[in-house]
This record gives structure tokens, sequence and C-alpha cells, in this order.
């Protein structure tokens, strides 16, 4: 919804009459917001079964409290993309910001749009948070987030020497680091975030929480490893040739000037267990994590007042179509755990709609009784919130540079690259994405559908020398 005074929706937001100039004591009474963010985190998470292993038994608890989007897509399965796109609300199409440079300030058309920590600085609230909810290059969070906390150590701390025999760049590395929880930037943000949340403000709270693991390094304490003996150790399902109905181009734009390890590398070496086992282990210690937080909130002065948002920036492969990485516009790419808690809010509640990042902006103006903006792409997800098979027209978009998209529905992924090659699934009879049918005939009509969804106008690339920016001009070479 775009339109303005949207008071009529959760019954906590209906009895709050907002005006221009509101009191301090009417401020105080608007419902709080507190995000919970998780980086790099699938749907390898119980509650959504993406693997059968996975032990999240808090993430599962903030489910069976609220709404949990379970068809949930980033805008790009990059962070820093994925990240201006939430807090701006807009299309990395519209801003020209696709890869991990540059940043929001840089473009022209992302400037112009107030960032949610700064709306609701504006609208009276007491803003703050800590660790990763912007990307992480130095001074961007300090940058955007009021009373910024600070990054507690980031992606550390880093051993001396790698642990896995991988030589390439030295964030990718994984194992058994370091001895205890304590010394995880992530133990570290959650504390900050318990603390936060025993104190007492005179007007409403926005605090956002944003958790580095399971990112790279994958790196995590024994008793975290534990939980994943590598005898019993399940492997993602996978196919053998995965790759022969995709083009070149598909497959250059995911492995081309990549810095992850490559499938031939992890085979031969006999790290694929290992890179499982790392990354499950990173998922469980963040669960932990998570749930200190939403504990704090539960027996804080905020319990009955907050809307709670659960959300990672985008998916991430572990074998799944012969890659170990993000970037890619796939299911394991794309795919993002999303959930909703709060006022009015059902629990236990599942919405298999195609929504995206850049909804979360405008659901929660509508939420807590402000007005909408009209510089917003994304829409709010309050009549999901309110009903979960309501009327939604939307597709959810992804995209990795100009022309490489991925159009969501329910039930459907349709993929067009840059180059004109396409691909299409059926997820009610393909969930894993192992046949590309776009040459279907019985899928036509559909395929245009979800083709009519690629936007015509698409910003050029900003930024330079990421990456994605070295990736997509190796694709677009090798198209010449």
């Amino acid at each position: 919804m775009k339109g303005k005074n949207h008071l009529l929706v959760l019954p906590v937001v209906a009895s709050l009459i907002l005006t221009a100039a509101c009191t301090t004591e009417e401020i105080s009474k608007r419902p709080n917001v507190l995000l919970i963010a998780v980086d790099d985190l699938n749907d390898w998470v119980g509650c959504l079964g993406g693997h059968p292993q996975a032990q999240t038994p808090n993430i599962d608890r903030l489910a069976a409290r609220g709404m949990l989007f379970t068809n949930a897509q980033c805008q790009s399965p990059v962070c820093n993309p994925s990240r201006a796109s939430m807090m701006t609300s807009l299309y990395p199409s519209t801003t020209g910001i696709y890869f991990l440079e540059p940043d929001i300030k840089d473009s022209p058309v992302a400037k112009r749009n107030t960032l949610m920590p700064q709306r609701y600085l504006d609208e009276g609230y007491h803003v703050t948070g800590a660790g990763k909810l912007f990307h992480n290059a130095a001074g961007i969070n300090e940058r955007y987030v009021p009373n910024y906390g600070g990054q507690f150590g980031s992606f550390g701390p880093m051993p001396e020497e790698k642990i896995s025999p991988y030589p390439g760049h030295p964030l990718w590395d994984w194992g058994v680091y370091p001895e205890r929880d304590e010394l995880m930037p992530d133990y570290k943000v959650a504390q900050w975030g318990m603390d936060r949340l025993a104190e007492h403000h005179d007007s409403a709270l926005w605090l956002g929480v944003g958790f580095y693991r399971p990112h790279v390094p994958q790196f995590a304490p024994q008793k975290w490893f534990d939980l994943y003996p590598m005898e019993t150790l399940q492997l993602p399902a996978t196919i053998e040739d995965d790759l022969e109905d995709i083009s070149d181009y598909g497959i250059n734009i995911t492995r081309l000037k990549h810095v992850h390890p490559p499938w031939e590398w992890v085979i031969e070496n006999d790290q694929w267990k290992p890179l499982v086992q790392s990354y499950l282990a990173c998922v469980s210690f963040v669960d932990e994590q998570v749930g200190k937080v939403f504990t704090s909130l539960e027996n804080s002065e905020y319990a009955e007042n907050t809307y709670v948002v659960f959300y990672s920036d985008h998916g991430f492969h572990q074998g799944e179509k012969e890659r170990f990485a993000k970037r890619s516009l796939w299911e394991d790419g794309a795919h993002i755990p999303m959930i909703i808690i709060g006022p009015g809010i059902p629990a236990g509640v599942r919405c298999n709609k195609p929504v995206q990042l850049m909804d979360i902006y405008p659901t929660l103006l509508e939420l807590t009784g402000l007005e909408a903006d009209s510089l917003h792409e994304g829409h709010s997800m309050v009549p999901l919130l309110k009903d979960p098979e309501a009327s939604w027209p939307y597709y959810a978009r992804t995209s990795f540079g100009p022309g490489n998209y991925a159009i969501v529905s329910d039930g459907y992924r349709f993929i067009q690259y840059n180059d004109g090659s396409e691909e299409f699934y059926n997820h009610s009879k393909d969930p894993h994405e192992w046949y590309n049918v776009v040459d279907d005939p019985a899928h036509a009509e559909l395929i245009k559908a979800h083709r009519s969804q690629i936007p015509t106008d698409r910003h050029p690339i900003l930024g330079e020398r990421s990456t994605g920016h070295e990736s997509f001009a190796a694709s677009e070479a090798e198209r010449e």
C-alpha cells in the first residue's frame, strides 16, 4: 500500500492517532521495532527444512511466535546491494548499486531516499544498532545507524594461519575456532542488544542487531561442531550433470573471477563435508545468539509492544549447482528466512506468497502507524500479516548486475541472463531446481507472465573493482 494515513491495520496500530506534532508521551506509546539480521543464512533452519539436520531451536521459536514467510527473496545475492535495497526500499536496477561497491551515498538515486534508521529517528524514536546492518565496509554502519554500538570484531577473531587447506582469499576459511563463544563478535553483539533491551527510553525504540555468522570465515567453537558428527552428517541433495541445461553465461556469472573454492577443488580435497559441517555449526551458534536477544525482549518492558523482523541478506550454496558461495539467482542463492512477530500478528502461521527484503521497510511504517513513503518500490506486507492467503499480485525480483534477473512467484522461478538465455523451474515438481523447463510449451503463458516483470529501465553499474564487477565483466567478455 502506498497511500497516506493507513491507520486501520493491526489492533495496536489502529489506536494510535498520529499527528504532525506528536507529544513525547504519544511517541513513547508507538510500537517499537527490533530488527535481527543474520549474514549469509540460507534456508538451513529447522522451520524451513533446508537441511534435515539443522538445529535452530531459537529461530524455530521465533517462527512459532509469528508469521514465517517461506518464499522470501533477497534483492541481490550480495551483501551490499541487498542491504541497501532493504534500507531504501529500492531495487538495484533503480539505484545502480549491484555489487559490493558503491556506498548508498554514491548513488544519486539511492541517496534521495530516507534510510530506515534515519526515518525512525526523524519520527522521534530512539534509534540504535550494532553489528552488521548495512554493508560491513569501513564506516558505513557508523554513518547510517545513529548511536551505533560497534562491530565488536566483525568477522574475527582470525587464527595466525589458516585452518582449512584452501589457499585462496583469507576470509575463505572454516573449522573449529576460537575456544569459547565469548570470543566471538556475535556473542558480544548479542550481549550489547540484551543490554539495550534492559534500558528504559522515554521514546519508542528502533533497535537493530546484526550478526556476522554464518558468513565466512565459518568458525565456531568445538561444541557447535559436536552437534554435527562427520560420521552421520548429510550432504545437500544434488544430481549429476545439474548444469547441463544452464547456458554458458548462466554458469560463467556464478564462477568467473569469484573467490570461493571451486567445486573441483572441494571434491579433490575432500572438503565438502567439512564445509557443510562448519556452516551448520555457525548456524547453530548464531541461533543461540538470536535466542538470547529474543528472550531479553520477552523479559523487557518492550515485550508487548514491539514488532520483530528476523531476516537474512541472501542465501548461500553448499554444493548445490556445483558451487560453494552466494552470488547466484537460483533458490539457494536468493531464498532467505523471514519472520515477523508482534502485536496482532498470528502465531505459528506460514505464508508462501513471494515477498522480498525491500518490503520490510514499508511494512514497518504501516505497522508503526507512520505515513508511507511514495519513493518506496517495496510493498507493505500488512495484508498478508492479517491473512497469509490474501490477494498478493506481486512477484519477487533478484538481480546480479543489470540484465541478470530472477522473478519468483508462488511456485515458480524464472531467470533471464544478460545474453538472453533463460531458465524456468516448477517448484511444485522440482523444489531443488534441477530441471530447467523453459522450453516446455505447457509453461509458455506462465513464462510470459514472469518475463513481463523484467525491468526495461536499468541504472548503469556504479562502483568498480569488486568481485561482482569483475565477474560481470568477465561473463560479458566471454559472450563477445
